[in-house]
Order: C-alpha cells, then sequence, then structure tokens
C-alpha cells in the first residue's frame, strides 16, 4: 500500500508545481521572526505579479471617481508584502493618501475593546458566563420586550440575566437604536443612548431603564453591547477606558497613532470622509450626522466605534493575534485566550446570524464557518469592519493578515471588502491550505 501511496502523492504534488501551486511545507516553520519587516513576497509563499493586480483594482476605484482614497496592507508568516496607497485623504485641496493617514474605524474598534476585556479575564475577574449585573448592578432585573403597546412595549420578565459572553457575541439582548426598528429602538433614539457627550455611566444608566429587545442568547442582533464591554473594563479595571486601553494595549504595541481623538499635531494626516450625491459624485459628509468631533477629546469612549487607528497600528494589532498574543517579544493575551475569542460561541440551535451564510461569531470578532457559504478560503478566519467601509480579516490558516482603509458611506460603495479577498488569494502561490 505505501508503494502505492508514495508515488501517487508525489504526482499529485509534482502536477501542483507544475500549475504552480505549490504546498507550504517549510516557509512557516523557517520564519523566525514575525515582526512585520517588509519582505519580497516570494520568500512569503505570494506572488508580486498577482499582488500588482490588488494595486491595479484599487487605482482604477479611485480613477472612475468611486472612492477618495485607500490603503491597503497584506502581512504573511509575520512579514509585510504589500503596503501602498492609492488616491488621497482629501480630494479638495489634493492632499495624497499616506501610509499614516488616521480613519475612523468606528465598529474596529470592536475587537480591541474585547481584546481588552479578554485581559482582564485573564486576571481571574470574571467569567464568561458570570451575569452582566454582578459587575454592573444596575441591569440587574432587567425587563424584555414581548410585543408593542399603545405607549412603549410590552414586557416580560428575562428567561435568564445576560451573560458577559452574550454581550460578547450580541446576543446579550441589547441593541442600537439605529440599525432596526422597534418600540425599544425608538426608546434608544429618544433617551440619547449613544449621545457622544455622555459619559459611559450616563449611557448605563439609559440603558437601564430601557427593556432589552429581545430574549437574552436568543437572536444574534447587532448593538450596543460593545459599548457596555467598555464600561465593563472601567469597572474591573478600576480605571477610564481609555486610559486603560492606552497603558496596556497601545503602548506596549506601539500603536501611536490609535485612541479616541486626532491630536492637533497630526490633524493634517486625519482623512476627510466622504459620501455620494445624487449623480454619484463623491462628497464630504461626516457619518451619523456628524456626532462626533475627533478632533476634540472624546467624552463618550465608545468601544464600539469610537476609535481612530492608521493601517499600520491596526496590522499591529491583528499580527499580535495572529501570533497567539504576542509581538515584539510584548505578550498582550495567551494563544488559548486568543484562539477562544475566535472559535464560534453563538448556540447550536441560534437562526442564521446577519454577518452572512457559514458564518458564526465569537468574542467581537465574526468567525468563518464554512468558507463555501461564505464565499471565502478558509475556515477559522476571523474579521469585522466598519462602518465608513475600513475592513479586515486574520486568516490563520494561510498565517495571513489583510488590512484596508477606506473613508467612506453611502449606498452603493464599491465592495472592496470582497475584491481584495479575491485579489489576495490569487495572489499566494505556495498555499498551506492544499496539505
Amino acid at each position: 500500500m505505501r508503494t502505492i501511496r508514495k508515488p501517487f502523492i508525489l504526482i499529485v504534488v509534482l502536477a501542483l508545481c507544475l500549475l504552480g501551486i505549490t504546498c507550504d511545507t517549510s516557509i512557516r516553520e523557517n520564519v523566525q521572526s514575525r515582526d512585520l519587516a517588509v519582505a519580497v513576497p516570494e520568500d512569503m509563499g505570494m506572488s508580486s505579479e498577482r499582488l500588482s493586480r490588488v494595486s491595479s483594482a484599487m487605482q482604477k476605484l479611485v480613477d472612475d471617481g468611486k472612492l477618495a482614497g485607500i490603503v491597503t496592507m497584506v502581512a504573511r508568516h509575520g512579514k509585510i508584502v504589500h503596503f501602498e496607497t492609492f488616491g488621497y485623504q482629501e480630494i479638495s485641496p489634493e492632499i495624497q493618501m499616506l501610509k499614516d493617514s488616521i480613519f475612523r474605524i468606528y465598529s474596529m474598534s470592536k475587537p480591541i475593546t474585547g481584546v481588552a476585556l479578554m485581559m482582564l479575564y485573564e486576571e481571574g475577574k470574571f467569567r464568561l458566563s458570570d451575569p452582566v449585573a454582578k459587575y454592573i448592578p444596575e441591569f440587574k432585573g432587567l425587563k424584555v420586550a414581548s410585543g408593542e403597546g399603545k405607549d412603549g412595549p410590552i414586557v416580560e420578565k428575562a428567561n435568564h440575566p445576560m451573560t458577559i459572553r452574550e454581550l460578547m457575541t450580541h446576543t446579550a439582548g441589547l441593541t442600537y437604536g439605529i440599525f432596526s426598528k422597534s418600540q425599544v429602538d425608538e426608546m434608544y433614539v429618544k433617551a440619547g443612548v449613544l449621545n457622544r457627550n455622555q459619559t459611559l455611566k450616563d449611557m448605563i444608566n439609559k440603558l437601564s431603564k430601557i427593556p432589552l429587545r429581545q430574549q437574552p442568547g436568543s437572536l444574534w442582533h447587532y448593538s450596543v453591547a460593545v459599548d457596555v464591554q467598555g464600561y465593563l473594563v472601567e469597572v474591573l479595571s478600576g480605571k477610564p477606558f481609555d486610559v486603560f486601553l492606552k497603558e496596556r494595549l497601545f503602548d506596549p504595541l506601539r500603536m501611536k497613532e490609535t485612541g479616541f481623538h486626532v491630536p492637533e499635531d497630526k490633524a493634517g494626516r486625519f482623512a476627510q470622509v466622504y459620501s455620494y450625491d445624487k449623480e454619484r459624485n463623491l462628497i464630504t459628509r461626516e457619518g451619523f450626522g456628524g456626532a462626533n468631533n475627533y478632533l476634540k477629546p472624546a467624552t463618550f469612549l465608545s468601544g464600539g466605534g469610537g476609535l481612530v487607528s492608521t493601517a499600520m497600528d491596526y496590522m499591529r494589532f491583528c499580527q499580535m493575534l495572529l501570533n497567539g498574543g504576542e509581538l515584539d517579544g510584548v505578550r498582550i493575551l495567551s494563544p488559548l485566550t486568543v484562539d477562544l475569542m475566535h472559535r464560534n460561541h453563538l448556540p447550536k440551535d441560534m437562526v442564521e446570524m446577519a454577518p452572512g451564510s457559514g458564518t458564526g461569531f465569537g468574542l467581537d470578532f465574526a468567525v468563518i464557518l464554512d468558507p463555501v457559504e461564505a464565499n471565502t478560503i478558509s475556515k477559522g478566519e476571523y474579521y469585522w469592519g466598519g462602518a465608513a467601509g475600513t475592513w479586515f480579516w486574520i486568516d490563520p490558516v494561510e498565517d495571513l493578515i489583510f488590512v484596508g482603509m477606506i473613508q467612506q458611506f453611502g449606498m452603493g460603495r464599491p465592495d472592496v471588502r470582497s475584491l481584495t479577498r479575491q485579489l489576495t488569494y490569487q495572489a499566494i502561490v505556495v498555499a498551506h491550505s492544499c496539505k
């Protein structure tokens, strides 16, 4: 049997090689330093010529007037193999996009908040199964909307208190007030749950007076849960959320450009945000009514959507995760905790979640369960994106990270996320997944 199998395997490998496709048998193991130094793509199992297709596609989006500017970044085996800019940080006056341009990352703040909370998990400050009310007593006895009434929602008792695991998986029963319609959502808007002039404690006080939109654990529903996590970090650490992030995460990882506002000396690198007019021309327009003035220190430290960052800063954060919680000799989390974060934590009987078919949800990340259904390559890939178009994914199978930065709102925004996935994976010529 062995004499049959070995030649057969050799024939298959030879055939793949003749097709220009090889399997990763040594590159991953031979990379000693995963420090995000710049490397030749071919040394990391990728093709320079094929990676240029990413560049051509991004430049075309700019040339066609669909996007003002773009930064794209690819790392494989801990090395940067692609880092380019396209178009403008601001169209008028013309300011070229820079590699260190600063972007509103909106919901890409969420994984950062999740990591901060899990740092406290590692210190034994809580269990994922703990009721949130154990640490935020204002949430004790929250009622749940069971129907719509004349003067507001009809309520019932919660079948169990929301847990921290549910808080981290958007299954806690909370909502956003802006992405769905219900009487509970209307109460969020009326109360100003996301008011940028308030504190996290003010938000908690408001939420404590509003019923949950649905029973905890019953539905994946995008929500303010990660903002609540930011407050939970404050409670568990005894420090303001922004101070904790700076001291425990940003400074150790040398994420020097990431924070809740853009200091005056960096304002010249703050990318303008755009939308479309009726003729599909690009126009400047801050998102969410311009509620957040990023040039002033923030009062509302939104862990769900308040951070600004650069492509390199966010790549450092992602590489720390792909490295198993460590970067440049600085350990943020243990490998087992990182692994726990990108497992699917949704109940088995939960209906399909919003981010798409073949997808589950971990602790503040979406997770690919079935790459065929999800229209991607690797099982176990984890990712998220921001409201103004920023996006990233981490692929542990192919040992790959992609970070993309744009600043674009509006219907009809080009699907750069799917496009860059397709063009990035076709540039891999030494694949691990074909083993």
